[in-house]
């Protein structure tokens, strides 16, 4: 039903990951390289909390002032029951973004680190 929010959901995720692994052959500037994955990065925290968290799985979020002063964080969901079965791969890909590209970014900080290339960790 939303096959735009999940090609941008995994394009931003999966551009970084790329640009982290590809950016030397493209540019010797490390600050390039940094502000290009960081960009991505941005972008993909953008549109998961505003767009695609929303249509693929139903999260919404805001900050709500009560009369006190105090900030408070609402969050909502949907009910697993109200999503559609069509919704469900679109889900699924959406929870797996969002838990296996930290595992691979993981990844990357050990081999970082064993490599002793630290200015990419």
């Amino acid at each position: 039903r939303h096959p735009l929010a999940t090609f941008f959901h995994l394009f931003f995720r999966v551009s970084a990951i790329v640009t982290y692994l590809f950016c030397d052959w493209f540019s010797n500037s490390f600050v390039a390289c940094f502000v290009t994955i960081l960009l991505l990065l941005s972008f993909d925290f953008w549109s998961v909390k505003n767009v695609t968290g929303r249509l693929l799985v139903g999260l919404r979020w805001w900050n709500q002032i009560d009369e006190d002063g105090k900030s408070h964080w609402v969050f909502e969901a949907k009910r697993v029951p109200t999503i559609a079965a069509s919704t469900e791969a679109e889900a699924r890909i959406f929870w797996l973004g969002l838990i296996i590209c930290p595992v691979i970014w993981t990844l990357f900080l050990f081999s970082t680190l064993f490599s002793l290339k630290l200015k990419w960790l």
